[in-house]
């Protein structure tokens, strides 16, 4: 059965809205001589990633943890701090092609909601980038205290949208998020660059 025009947007900040230059951890780890990926490995274990993304840990107390851990790992506090104080001075960029759709989609009509799972931190980023107001809703998992891709996450992102699932199109470059909002019934398409645009428009008709 043909689904209807989706007649709202969710669409993930971390991967598609902002980039990440993946330099900037690279380059901290070997400047403060640490061992190369050890900064994301440690920081995006579930067992750190979880409390953080979930309100159960402030940013900056998910950041101590890593700093413990990457010391402990690869020795000396000094050299961990420094790293991670460096790599975290890195909040990202905007992806202007992905902004002007989020503006085209917003001109037409349609809400779109920010569906991220971050930290406390995310509300400063988005001031720090210039997105405060660039969407109509923000679902952050923090707050929310469930990330993506439990259905209940979606649930919530759906109502705070103002539209029920199935006339909700979800974008992210994560295969489990896709799982877990076509799981909630949305609409959900795996982000791989700017050049899905011209097929995202084409699905809401603009």
């Amino acid at each position: 059965m043909r689904r209807e025009r989706p007649v709202a947007l969710l669409i993930d900040l971390d991967g598609v809205l902002r980039r990440w230059d993946p330099e900037a951890a690279a380059a901290a780890e070997r400047r403060h001589g640490l061992p190369a990926g050890v900064l994301r490995d440690t920081a995006f274990a579930w067992s750190l990633l979880q409390p953080a993304i979930t309100g159960q840990l402030r940013h900056a107390d998910w950041m101590a943890a890593v700093v413990d851990a990457v010391a402990e790992a690869a020795g000396g506090r000094e050299n961990a701090q420094a790293a991670v104080d460096e790599w975290q001075a890195d909040r990202g960029s905007v992806d202007p092609d992905v902004l002007a759709f989020v503006r085209q989609v917003r001109s037409a009509g349609v809400r779109v909601g920010l569906a991220t799972n971050a930290t406390d931190l995310l509300d400063a980023d988005l001031k720090l980038l210039g997105l405060t107001d660039e969407v109509d809703v923000v679902v952050n998992s923090s707050t929310l205290g469930v990330p993506k891709p439990a259905k209940e996450y979606f649930q919530h992102a759906c109502v705070a949208v103002g539209a029920p699932p199935s006339r909700v199109l979800f974008v992210d470059d994560e295969d489990r998020a896709i799982r877990g909002a076509r799981v909630a019934g949305l609409s959900a398409y795996r982000w791989n660059g700017p050049d899905d645009l011209r097929y995202l428009r084409a699905v809401l008709a603009l």
